[in-house]
């Protein structure tokens, strides 16, 4: 693909997340008007607005994979992991805002959703064995959370950095499940 195609493409898939968030209705040529490119560029890619739709999900999801995987759940000390996690998740939250969830329909996409989730819990799981967070807690219950957390830092702080919105989430998340009496262990 030409460097301006590929532009062109991200440009669509990003106004098209924005766009759709805000009014998931929204039609293909007024996103291809608002991406400032023609609606035949668009049409030229995807068959119809579904295809675009498909395309926009699946670029959330390639940006949160790489995110986790960026994160080192796995590896990563705990609080480091945890930070970038967050950090990561913001960002992709404020470039993708579209809900994943409405994507139940598509079994591909709502399958790689639910292996990232999984891959999350997986680590929130380590981090209560390590210590970082209070055993005992409703399944998955943290996780929830957190989810809840990022959304909400991704829209409500949008004057603070990626960085900086996930010390105020991490922070926020730590004094809620931390597994220190009185107070939250820092991540960062």
């Amino acid at each position: 693909m030409r460097a301006d195609a590929a532009r062109n493409l991200e440009l669509v898939l990003t106004t098209g997340a924005r766009m759709l968030a805000d009014e998931p209705a929204t039609s293909v040529a007024a996103i291809a008007a608002e991406a400032g490119v023609d609606r035949r560029t668009v049409y030229r890619r995807f068959a119809g607005r579904d295809e675009l739709l498909a395309a926009v999900y699946e670029a959330r999801l390639d940006a949160i994979e790489a995110a986790i995987e960026a994160a080192r759940l796995r590896v990563a000390p705990v609080p480091v992991a945890l930070h970038r996690y967050v950090e990561g998740i913001i960002g992709v939250n404020r470039k993708w805002p579209v809900e994943l969830s409405k994507m139940r329909a598509v079994p591909e996409i709502w399958e790689r959703r639910l292996r990232a989730v999984d891959e999350v819990e997986r680590f929130l799981q380590r981090a209560t064995e390590d210590g970082l967070l209070r055993p005992g807690l409703p399944d998955r219950w943290p996780g929830r959370v957190l989810g809840q957390l990022l959304r909400l830092a991704s829209r409500e702080l949008p004057d603070l950095s990626d960085a900086h919105a996930a010390d105020v989430v991490v922070d926020t998340f730590l004094r809620g499940f931390g597994a220190e009496q009185g107070g939250a262990s820092r991540s960062s």
